[in-house]
């Protein structure tokens, strides 16, 4: 099993069928969830299981997944749609899209429209993206973001703009290590945290 606290899952509609009482009842703490993608896009159940999930008494995340659109125009539109309260988790999902790719510039952009509007950066989620994006160079916009380490091998490799994970997405509930699943979810992405259960409620301002 990964390192850390392993209590947190990501979900989207992707997940059809979930139960949030059961995912609280296996251990996990906090959920985040996809709430848009681009300048359009909305996931269809996001709206609907926050309400469920903080119900449960999970914590609630909401994250955007970048498209090569203007960043700081996703940005506005993820906001808007996830509708943050204090202990809404904010992420940007920084990844490759089959060519429709947010660029570094975008990425800039995005992060900084949400510390504006909200007055915290969000956490950045990616991979080998970044790393190949950057190689050994590190980013100064980027870096204030607390990073969520997207990588299903045994041992994190983090790109040189941070120190330490936050989060590790270790599995996607088929590649990675153990366990790939969580009571009310099944196969899922899964997430470890480093720090206490006390460490991830500050995160979340909880």
């Amino acid at each position: 099993m990964p390192t850390g606290l392993n209590a947190v899952i990501d979900l989207s509609h992707h997940n059809a069928s979930v139960d949030f009482s059961q995912i609280r009842n296996a251990g996990i703490i906090g959920v985040i969830y996809k709430a848009t993608q681009g300048l359009t896009y909305v996931d269809p159940t996001y709206a609907s299981r926050r309400t469920q999930a903080l119900s449960a008494g999970l914590l609630w995340g909401a994250y955007h997944f970048g498209t090569g659109d203007d960043g700081e125009q996703q940005a506005q539109h993820f906001l808007d749609v996830a509708a943050p309260d204090a202990s809404t988790l904010l992420v940007l999902d920084f990844e490759e899209n089959n060519g429709d790719d947010m660029s570094l510039d975008q990425a800039h952009a995005f992060v900084t429209r949400v510390q504006s509007v909200t007055g915290s950066y969000p956490g950045l989620y990616s991979g080998s993206y970044i790393k190949g994006l950057l190689g050994s160079d590190t980013d100064s916009v980027l870096g204030n973001c607390w990073f969520w380490l997207a990588q299903y091998g045994s041992t994190p490799v983090l790109q040189a703009t941070w120190s330490q994970w936050t989060m590790w997405q270790y599995t996607d509930g088929a590649s990675g290590p153990e366990p790939h699943t969580v009571d009310g979810a099944g196969a899922c992405d899964r997430e470890t945290f480093n720090g206490s259960e006390s460490d991830l409620r500050a995160l979340w301002h909880w």
